[in-house]
């Protein structure tokens, strides 16, 4: 340990930290998965002082862990026994804007709120948006391939990445800061980084595509009945609104009415409970025209029985009130501890099956069990916050979770990732076959296994 730390200290602008010098921040992300105190942090400013610290750690077969904005959930940047951190955060700013190409080039260590602000201040959007906005790197958005509240419209992170810049686990620099929409020109190489959680390589540089900003919005939030309402709203709204529809979120009622019953400033703006609730948004052109649209549809969509209530945001005040009901996930950790939180996907036309099932089964298991069900639904994802109060349940859940997860063909990570906490569950979401390539792609790119190891796949024997 003692060789490498004196390898690397002249290889740096900013000193390694060591010993009482590494602090809390960097023994943890926002996991609860065990972690420990990284040898040292080393905090490159530089893609040239990635690759010089790559090429030390290859040389003395050091193992590194990748460290962004520790927003994860899944314990990726959770440091094991023996692991050099390697943090991103002062290989940050924004290189250039390109208007005509509508292209923002930065560096992996920027914020994701410093960039949708600088978009903003451009005239476009980054349409990647997510609770973590103001912590998380875009470097770990890529790594991860984060989704979020705009997937329906814009896609996950791989869809607004159009180039980037990735150092190998040997110091070996590949850049491919493409700008161009089409280019068809033999392998897309960013597509081995984008999703892969570091264990190929660390992105350093990134290109991304910017769009023109929205002239207008209209949000509501509604009240349904059921399950098959909520498809028929969905696809209702995805006809009318002609690709317009840029958020659809749904509650169901145990979500819904735990959060408005318990985080302060929190209120539902119906005077009854329903059983589902969707947060609904239009962006468009022309916010006159729009609004009539939307009033119209909705409108039709209560005439006809697709919805049983629905407030419609009169200002950004009601719109950002009906958001805090959607993001009060993030307030509720001080009501309920030890918890069991997923991220998964399944088709949705066996969304309404696949609850029916994990509640039967987990009450069969756990007649104490507080369930908590929301997600984007559009896009296949559900996020569900199980607990008993009991820690040692905590796994238990996930097996029953996964389980039928794998059982209705779903994935175990919509847009999370995997890290070290869904290793073993993976095989229900990859076969066999996918998972041997998976492995002979980390071979090839990290002989040594130093990158990341025991995240997402699980070290070889």
């Amino acid at each position: 340990m003692s060789q490498v730390i004196a390898a690397l200290q002249p290889l740096l602008s900013s000193p390694l930290l060591l010993g009482a010098d590494i602090g809390e921040r960097y023994s943890h992300d926002w996991s609860s998965e065990p972690a420990c105190m990284p040898i040292a942090v080393a905090r490159p400013a530089s893609t040239e002082e990635v690759a010089s610290i790559l090429r030390t750690c290859a040389a003395h077969a050091q193992p590194v862990v990748v460290q962004g904005g520790l927003s994860g959930l899944c314990g990726g940047a959770n440091p094991q026994r023996g692991e050099l951190a390697l943090s991103l955060e002062r290989l940050s700013g924004i290189e250039e804007i390109d208007h005509a190409a509508m292209t923002m080039t930065v560096k992996a260590g920027t914020p994701l709120q410093v960039i949708q602000e600088a978009a903003a201040a451009a005239g476009f959007v980054f349409p990647l948006d997510l609770g973590a906005r103001g912590s998380c790197n875009i470097g770990g958005n890529i790594a991860t391939n984060a989704g979020g509240n705009q997937v329906l419209r814009f896609g996950m992170t791989r869809n607004l990445v159009l180039g980037l810049e990735a150092v190998l686990a040997d110091g070996t620099v590949v850049s491919s800061l493409n700008k161009m929409l089409k280019n068809n020109a033999a392998y897309d190489l960013k597509q081995l980084f984008i999703g892969s959680e570091g264990t190929l390589g660390i992105v350093t540089r990134a290109v991304l595509r910017l769009y023109p900003r929205a002239q207008s919005r209209c949000s509501a939030l509604l009240a349904l009945r059921d399950f098959p309402q909520v498809i028929d709203l969905l696809h209702r709204l995805s006809r009318d609104f002609a690709g317009g529809l840029s958020a659809f979120e749904v509650m169901w009622d145990s979500y819904y009415h735990y959060i408005t019953d318990h985080v302060k400033g929190v209120a539902s703006p119906f005077a009854e409970r329903f059983p589902l609730y969707a947060l609904v948004e239009l962006e468009g052109g022309n916010q006159q025209r729009d609004q009539m649209l939307f009033e119209s549809v909705l409108g039709e969509a209560l005439e006809q029985g697709t919805v049983i209530d629905a407030v419609i945001a009169a200002s950004q005040r009601d719109r950002e009130r009906f958001w805090k009901i959607r993001d009060g996930v993030a307030e509720i950790g001080v009501f309920i501890r030890d918890s069991a939180n997923f991220d998964v996907s399944v088709p949705i036309s066996a969304m309404q099956e696949f609850l029916a099932s994990i509640d039967k089964d987990m009450r069969a298991q756990f007649p104490d069990l507080t369930k908590l069900v929301f997600g984007h639904v559009a896009d296949s994802n559900l996020h569900i916050i199980c607990a008993t109060g009991r820690r040692e349940d905590i796994k238990p859940l996930y097996k029953v979770l996964y389980d039928t997860v794998g059982r209705f063909q779903g994935s175990v990570s919509a847009e999370h990732g995997i890290g070290v906490q869904k290793l073993d569950y993976l095989y229900h979401s990859r076969t066999p076959a996918e998972l041997a390539l998976m492995r002979s792609l980390k071979q090839a790119l990290d002989p040594q296994g130093l990158l990341n190891p025991g995240r997402v796949l699980r070290r070889e024997p």
